[in-house]
């Protein structure tokens, strides 16, 4: 058994986001030594590791020599270099998730393909090389309006995704390769995490709820548990489970679930690490995303993933017409309100829609925690100076 905890093991992590920050909560708790690496000299992860690199996570010479000197090596972020990942792994280092689940969900077509080939439910789709074959495809009859337009690559965010409901709604999108997805008429989306360690045992998380922002089609609240009956929780549960054996991976996936109207679970798509849609175990949970996912690369016995309460998250990102230094306005405010915890992703800089922080919200009555949820959100403003 290797020891972990206060030795000259290293964990290597590419990203330095607030997700990479989190994980680093619990590297700290059990002192396990860090070695991060991010494009920006501004990450979030540069005070609370042990080594900050600064570099390209799509570089392949970047990410290798990174890597070279670390025992374990995982993400928080999909878009690495995956060539990179799989000459490290050749030489000896463990790279979790594994670089070819990596590569599969890096992008989008080769994801839906891997759900059609593995009869995983998802919505139908259709695979372009090219943005600009669409049009041709609608005019000969291929392809019927409407449907989402998803870029294959390096969407995140809302970024990448566009409802087409008219042909001109094509107009100004990049020229690359894409899906077109059939637009699902859903009841609500879901999210269930599954946890799986190196040995294969594999946890699910309880099936969450998202409500997503209308324009920036970004998640604005998850709740915990999701309000939907027994029966579609276990079916919500039991597909991510599928999706988990199928792509054998070892970390958390974060899979993402559409409730039809007739009570269907269709999978939208997944991220092989801590997820948005996790957050609110920080609090909520016995074990929460961050640990878990420590858990699993690691091979140690996996945590409870119940909750212990119910659980709201409140996404905190850049209000329109705000550039610059930010300002979290009424923060003190919130802080005087039971079960309100707030996290702030020190991000220095704020623009709009930017994911800036979060705030979890506890409490016994999931009725009042999504009360005081749309206060929090209401009350809350980040803006600049």
């Amino acid at each position: 058994m290797t020891n972990y905890f206060s030795s000259d093991f290293k964990l290597g992590i590419l990203g330095g986001g607030q997700l990479g920050k989190m994980i680093l909560y619990e590297t700290r708790k059990w002192d396990i030594q860090t070695k991060v690496m991010d494009g920006s000299k501004e990450a979030p992860c540069k005070i609370a590791c042990n080594e900050f690199v600064l570099g390209d996570l799509l570089d392949f010479d970047a990410v290798y020599s990174f890597g070279k000197d670390v025992d374990v090596l995982t993400i928080e972020i999909e878009n690495v270099n995956v060539d990179a990942l799989e000459k490290l792994r050749d030489e000896g280092v463990t790279v979790y998730p594994q670089p070819e689940v990596l590569r599969t969900i890096q992008n989008k077509a080769t994801q839906k393909l891997f759900y059609r080939d593995n009869s995983i439910p998802t919505s139908e789709f259709s695979r372009f090389a090219y943005t600009s074959e669409i049009k041709e495809s609608i005019e000969n009859g291929g392809l019927r309006l409407p449907f989402v337009w998803k870029s294959a690559r390096f969407g995140y965010d809302g970024q990448g995704v566009k409802i087409i409901r008219n042909i001109s709604d094509l107009e100004g999108l990049p020229n690359v390769e894409c899906i077109a997805e059939q637009l699902v008429d859903f009841k609500n989306e879901l999210a269930v995490i599954v946890s799986r360690n190196s040995k294969g045992e594999a946890v699910t998380y309880p099936v969450v709820e998202m409500e997503f922002h209308p324009e920036a089609n970004q998640v604005e609240y998850v709740i915990c548990p999701a309000r939907i009956n027994e029966k579609v929780a276990q079916k919500a549960q039991h597909v991510a489970k599928q999706v988990s054996n199928a792509f054998e991976h070892v970390g958390l996936l974060a899979v993402e679930l559409f409730q039809t109207q007739e009570d269907e679970i269709l999978v939208n798509e997944v991220a092989p690490r801590p997820h948005n849609s996790g957050h609110y175990s920080i609090e909520a949970s016995y074990t929460n995303q961050f640990e878990q996912h420590l858990r699993c690369i690691l091979g140690l016995p996996l945590g409870k993933t119940a909750s212990k309460v119910a659980g709201v998250m409140v996404n905190l990102v850049g209000s329109e017409g705000h550039n610059g230094n930010v300002v979290y306005e009424n923060i003190e405010d919130i802080l005087s309100q039971e079960g309100v915890t707030p996290h702030i992703y020190g991000k220095k800089q704020t623009r709009p829609f930017r994911k800036m922080g979060h705030v979890t919200i506890v409490n016994e009555n999931m009725g009042q925690a999504r009360l005081v949820a749309q206060e929090v959100k209401e009350k809350i403003k980040v803006i600049s100076k």
